[in-house]
């Protein structure tokens, strides 16, 4: 299980600067975001991600990974097959799709759900013909595949060559699924795992029924880890982690600095979780 990390909060970095700090961290490498403004972007994807991604690989830095803009939904937008297709360049073999939001009292649920389905069956083409997982993430919210169980009305009978899961354990938690139950429905399907802790929602705008949930450092919020990890590992999983670190501090070397933190937690809870496997074989 790869410990990679989220680049959303790295935008104007250089590729040197990502060395740097992937090295700093002690990260395996990143889940790289192929977003506008970003290193590499939808509009330059195919000069840009081999090179960058070679970059990374000769520091011995990773990238398993590739998270798309949130508009990144239908199979046939100008940028999807550019996208496959430098990710087959570069060997990269997972994408992360962006959402699609539900709208409460317009939205039929289940015709859009056949909408998400038929476009899979196009994401699905795509991948098989680059060799591309392309993958969904559970997140809390009005967002369609909100946790394992509405994800599985989306993804279940494709591919799971093609079409994966990206599991959100601090998501699932804000949702009320628990772990373990969650992971058991998209099992077949598991691809991605993301970490970031999680906790109550900011009361004031829940009661306006705003939607602002707390994800503070590891180990502060609610999400019981080591029960995660020992899920995992018995589940037989072993691809990557993304680390996220959606909180905030004063300032960005501040921010860094909880980040180190963070990597060390969850590679402690990772490491705990396969010695134990392994004392009991």
């Amino acid at each position: 299980m790869q410990l990679i990390f989220f680049s959303k909060s790295l935008k104007d970095y250089s590729v040197d600067r990502l060395i740097r700090l992937g090295h700093e961290l002690g990260i395996d490498g990143y889940d790289l975001c192929v977003r506008p403004g970003y290193l590499v972007q939808p509009d330059n994807v195919r000069e840009k991600l081999l090179s960058v991604v070679k970059q990374l690989r000769n520091e011995d830095l990773a990238v398993p990974l590739v998270t798309g803009n949130f508009d990144l939904l239908w199979p046939d937008q100008p940028t999807a097959e550019l996208i496959l297709s430098a990710m087959d360049q570069a060997d990269v073999r997972l994408l992360k799709l962006g959402y699609y939001e539900f709208t409460s009292g317009e939205d039929d649920y289940w015709a859009y759900v056949d909408r998400i389905r038929k476009s899979l069956e196009g994401w699905q083409k795509l991948g098989e013909r680059y060799n591309v997982k392309v993958c969904y993430h559970t997140h809390s919210g009005l967002a369609m595949g909100v946790n394992c169980a509405a994800l599985a009305h989306l993804i279940r009978g494709f591919d799971p060559r093609f079409i994966g899961a990206y599991i959100d354990p601090g998501h699932m938690w804000i949702d009320g699924e628990p772990f373990g139950l969650g992971l058991a429905m998209i099992r077949d399907y598991l691809s991605i795992v993301a970490l970031k802790d999680s906790a109550y929602v900011d009361e004031r705008q829940k009661e306006e029924g705003a939607y602002s949930p707390i994800f503070p450092p590891a180990g502060e919020g609610m999400v019981p880890w080591s029960s995660v990890f020992a899920e995992l590992v018995r589940a037989g999983y072993d691809g990557p982690l993304s680390i996220h670190a959606e909180f905030k501090k004063q300032s960005h070397e501040e921010y860094l600095s909880a980040v180190k933190a963070e990597v060390l937690y969850f590679r402690q809870k990772r490491d705990i979780a396969l010695a134990e496997v392994k004392i009991n074989l």
